[in-house]
């Protein structure tokens, strides 16, 4: 049976933050403020396959007001979560769309397939990343944020 899941993660950018995107360090003159290291597609990646096996989204694996995932990596997380969904089905596609104005994403992102593709243990032909902008519209726009989606087809 095939199952369909959806991702979504937002995060504001400031200064004194590192910027990891897809398990990737960026170099940028701010980062991403979150709990953990606000990695925007890990986390946007993590709901998508948590819905396709309907265990709820990352907020209820890896509460924020749990302090023992203060600073975490989010590849731990996706890690974690692979090892919880690897029992329930097989990761058959995963498509993700990074949207941030500034940096540009394109000469990261087949390094992030490939990071993501090896802590979710399947071909990085099953991984999917794109990047767009915002087009200066919003928060996203005006390069006050980064947002990610991600869709999952897994086999159950």
């Amino acid at each position: 049976m095939l199952k369909i899941g959806m991702g979504y993660d937002i995060h504001k950018l400031g200064p004194g933050r590192t910027l990891i995107i897809g398990g990737i360090e960026i170099p940028f003159f701010k980062g991403l403020w979150g709990h953990s290291d606000a990695d925007v597609l890990i986390h946007a990646v993590i709901d998508a396959l948590l819905g396709a096996c309907a265990l709820g989204d990352i907020g209820n694996h890896f509460p924020d007001s749990d302090p023992q995932y203060k600073g975490i990596s989010s590849l731990e997380l996706l890690a974690r979560i692979e090892e919880k969904i690897s029992n329930l089905g097989r990761l058959e596609h995963l498509d993700s769309t990074i949207v941030a104005e500034r940096p540009r994403m394109a000469p990261y992102i087949e390094a992030m397939r490939a990071r993501i593709a090896e802590t979710l243990k399947v071909p990085v032909e099953k991984i999917s990343i794109k990047a767009k902008t915002a087009e200066g519209t919003g928060p996203v726009g005006e390069g006050l944020a980064i947002e990610a989606y991600a869709i999952a087809l897994v086999d159950r």
